[in-house]
């Protein structure tokens, strides 16, 4: 059932309800018999908007003169030979219906049944085209009668000489007419907004449209009261010369119309948003749903599926060059595997080290078929719809210009459906991640930036069955933790190529390092073995391990990782390939190797000190916590004898199997920003699952 609309003294924001005026709504519904003629009103619009702005005595006179001219009555020739005689009979009833005092809502109705045949948005417009002739004759007399002998015999009939000699008695009266009149045009432009809808996005019988255009009827009929009791105002000022200049009523009604369509125009632009956000959420399901398609199907080369994750806009190119400071298009990615770069603006550059070494080698010797392949940073922002603030914009150009890779040149080129995309199949989650898209567009690995850090360019050509092949190579040994790629330490390689015993230890605890550190040289020295040592600290290292770092170079205890970022990077490269494993879908405690990269994060994750050791590259390294590697060292004449009769690392085993301390807690940290975290997490000792806490932690220390 049609309702009415009721003004609520207090401002209620309900401005539809019902009423006992039910019968007339009917009566103004059963006006309506449109016979289906389509009419473009935007252009009709324009030219009320320009007829208010040239008759407003303060207002702009020609400042869209050029629109105007070019544009809006060029096109509206045709469609004004058509309205032109409904238009000036509504004008003439308006018009005549005040002058004779007529009853408003009477009017109102005359002017439906005269616009039956038309849509609720023309009824409005033409309407409101009709209040404009009358309205812009009036002014055009009132501006000209000064001048032009013409205007001036109409002025002395209409009795309008003093308009303009009382302009500012006047002036309440005419702001409240052109405040009502902008409150119009304001909703009338909702109505049609409304009618613009694509029917394929959204159909009548959704709920945020069905509201709307119930209520659709009721707010034209208030638009045409209105309109009848602006045009009241200009009848009454006929012949009544300066003495009605001071009437306060006809403000006031005026005023409360205003009010009233203002509170119409937020009701109802508060559904129009629903239903645009009803069509943007149909438009991002059918855009995804495409990336879905496309990236599911092999393409001659992969400009189509780059183009279903990369928008264009403006036709500009939408990838930038830092190197050159160009823009440029999506073809010079053509035919090649492309390394996707994805990652928000909060850009740890440490984890990066590896990508950017191997790919500055890459333009080194581009001719290489190993180095075939390119890089493109995708920056994903909370939200692409809004622009950027000043600080963030610098934030990503400052990221932007430093890379040596491709980049898009605007966070907006990335669709909301793409980040979606990204997000659900890719399973971004602000942990960056190198998606790698093969010559023919197809992804052949989720994430290559575990494989970068742990095999650097051998990882080439950065598939998941080359992952596979190169974990089912390696083995545990220590160029698997230090490779020089992730971790450029020359004295490490030389170490490994002397052959020397060399021992990783890492912990918080200073006391424990001293201990340790002395014990081990102890050894060492009794056992007659080349021994080095060197310090990794722990993964986030702050400013505890730099002062360890710098009490053990003083006190040269061991050498150190020179900075923190090494250190960093070493802790990096161990979760990188723990998670490797995680993506080719071993199961932590399945396999040795995967095994000892769990401890060793293990190891981190309780703070406390631990060692790892080996000689050389051999391919046999010996991995303790740090309680009972210290208590083997300092109780080492129970296990000298056996040294000698197997070999330092040999007896150093059999000693750490014999004093196996009982089971203990475990911790294993991970990072929750990625993907691979594992939903069970054997315990290193004993085998059972561990438990599953939440932590947060905010700072890196």
């Amino acid at each position: 059932m049609a309702t009415t609309m009721t003004l609520n003294g207090r401002g209620d924001r309900h401005v539809f309800s019902s009423s006992d005026d039910n019968a007339m709504m009917k009566n103004i519904l059963a006006t309506h018999s449109p016979d289906g003629t389509n009419i473009d009103v935007i252009p009709l619009l324009q030219i009320i908007k320009d007829i208010m702005h040239r008759s407003h005595p303060d207002g702009p006179q020609a400042n869209i003169d050029a629109i105007v001219e070019s544009v809006i009555y060029h096109d509206f020739n045709e469609m004004f030979e058509v309205l032109a005689l409904t238009i000036n009979k509504v004008a003439c009833e308006i018009t005549c219906k005040c002058a004779g005092g007529g009853d408003t809502h009477a009017t109102a109705i005359g002017i439906f049944n005269t616009l039956s045949n038309y849509g609720w948005d023309a009824k409005a417009v033409i309407t409101l085209a009709a209040f404009a002739v009358n309205y812009g004759e009036f002014w055009l007399v009132a501006q000209l009668h000064k001048t032009n002998p013409l205007a001036k015999s109409l002025a002395l009939l209409k009795q309008l000489p003093d308009v303009l000699e009382h302009r500012e008695s006047l002036k309440t009266r005419f702001n409240v007419v052109n405040n009502l009149v902008n409150a119009m045009f304001d909703v009338t432009n909702i109505i049609i907004k409304f009618k613009e809808l694509p029917e394929q996005y959204i159909s009548p019988n959704t709920p945020e449209l069905t509201i709307a255009t119930t209520h659709i009827p009721t707010t034209v009929y208030c638009i045409i009261r209105s309109i009848v009791a602006c045009a009241s105002v200009l009848t009454n000022l006929i012949g009544m010369g300066h003495e009605h200049v001071t009437a306060t009523t006809e403000a006031w009604e005026l005023s409360s119309l205003a009010h009233k369509i203002n509170n119409i125009h937020d009701h109802l632009k508060q559904q129009l948003d629903l239903c645009i956000q009803h069509i943007n959420e149909k438009k991002h399901n059918e855009v995804y749903q495409n990336i879905i398609l496309i990236m599911g199907t092999t393409h001659l080369d992969n400009i189509k599926p780059l183009q279903q994750l990369i928008s264009l806009k403006d036709d500009q190119p939408p990838l930038y060059k830092s190197s050159t400071k160009d823009r440029v298009t999506i073809d010079i990615l053509r035919k090649k595997i492309v390394l996707l770069l994805i990652s928000d603006l909060d850009l740890p550059w440490e984890e990066f080290s590896v990508l950017d070494k191997i790919y500055k080698e890459a333009k080194q010797n581009p001719t290489k078929p190993e180095n075939q392949y390119e890089v493109v940073w995708l920056p994903v922002v909370p939200d692409v719809t809004v622009p950027l603030s000043e600080d963030k914009k610098n934030k990503f150009e400052g990221i932007r210009n430093n890379m040596p890779w491709y980049s898009l040149f605007h966070p907006s080129l990335l669709d909301p459906a793409v980040i979606k995309y990204i997000k659900e199949k890719w399973h971004f989650n602000r942990k960056p991640l190198l998606v790698v898209m093969d010559s023919h567009g197809r992804i052949v690995n989720t994430n290559a930036l575990h494989m970068l850090w742990t095999w650097g360019s051998v990882a080439f050509p950065f598939t998941s069955p080359k992952e596979e092949a190169l974990w089912r190579d390696e083995t545990w040994r220590v160029e698997l933790l230090v490779d020089v790629d992730s971790i450029p330490e020359p004295k490490i390689s030389n170490w490994i190529a002397d052959e020397k015993y060399i021992c990783l230890y890492g912990g918080e605890d200073i006391d424990w390092i001293r201990k340790f550190t002395k014990a081990v040289k102890e050894v060492a020295k009794q056992a007659g073995i080349p021994l080095e040592m060197l310090y990794v600290g722990k993964n986030n290292p702050g400013d505890k391990i730099s002062d360890n770092n710098d009490i053990i170079q003083n006190e040269k205890l061991s050498d150190v990782l020179p900075d923190l970022a090494l250190i960093r990077a070493f802790w990096v490269r161990l979760e990188n390939m723990l998670h490797s494993k995680l993506q080719n879908g071993k199961a932590l405690g399945e396999e040795p190797l995967l095994k000892e990269i769990n401890v060793m994060l293990t190891y981190d994750g309780n703070g406390k000190g631990w060692a790892v050791i080996s000689r050389g590259s051999n391919d046999w390294m010996i991995r303790v916590d740090g309680d009972t590697i210290l208590t083997s060292f300092i109780n080492y004449d129970e296990w000298k004898d056996q040294v000698k009769e197997k070999g330092f690392l040999p007896a150093l085993n059999d000693q750490l199997a014999a004093n196996k301390p009982p089971h203990h807690c475990n911790r294993l940290i991970l990072p929750g920003t990625t993907g691979s975290v594992p939903e069970t997490v054997v315990c290193a000792d004993c085998g059972r699952s561990m438990e599953k806490f939440f932590l947060y932690r905010c700072c890196t220390d």
